[in-house]
């Protein structure tokens, strides 16, 4: 019997996958569970609909990641500390300072753990800090470390 899996079925397979199962198992297990329907030609229409609607979403949603990138990659965000002793900064800056500056300086909503910082900012001076709108989009945004 034909199945489309609506869940993750473990050793089965992922969700929206067309599946093979023999008749007991699933008259008694998968459909039961609802962890699947009959593969009838209503179902697969929806399936094919549904996986079309998702594929739209993703590129809108990737759309929108490569213009927000691009409109990042032009703004600079300026953050102020206390100098210690020599000049050196007080402290350090944090992802969370970054989005916050970026919220208050640009109006942009970044979320902090989206920044990718490998050490935080110890010195003053202009950083180019990586920011992942999406698995396959990064733009970097200048950050200006200036003293209070």
């Amino acid at each position: 019997m034909k199945i489309i899996l609506l869940e993750d079925v473990k050793s089965l397979g992922k969700k929206g996958d067309i599946i093979e199962a023999s008749e007991g198992y699933a008259r008694n297990f998968i459909l039961p569970k609802k962890l699947g329907v009959e593969a009838n030609n209503k179902n697969l229409n929806d399936l094919k609909l549904q996986k079309a609607n998702e594929e739209k979403i993703t590129k809108e949603k990737y759309d929108e990641a490569v213009a927000f990138g691009k409109e990042l990659e032009t703004k600079e965000v300026i953050i102020k500390m206390k100098a210690g002793e020599g000049g050196k900064a007080f402290g350090s800056v944090s992802s969370k300072e970054i989005a916050a500056a970026a919220k208050e300086q640009c109006g942009m909503e970044i979320d902090k753990k989206k920044i990718q910082m490998p050490d935080a900012i110890k010195t003053f001076g202009v950083y180019e800090v990586t920011v992942k709108l999406h698995p396959k989009v990064s733009a970097k945004l200048k950050v200006k470390v200036q003293e209070a």
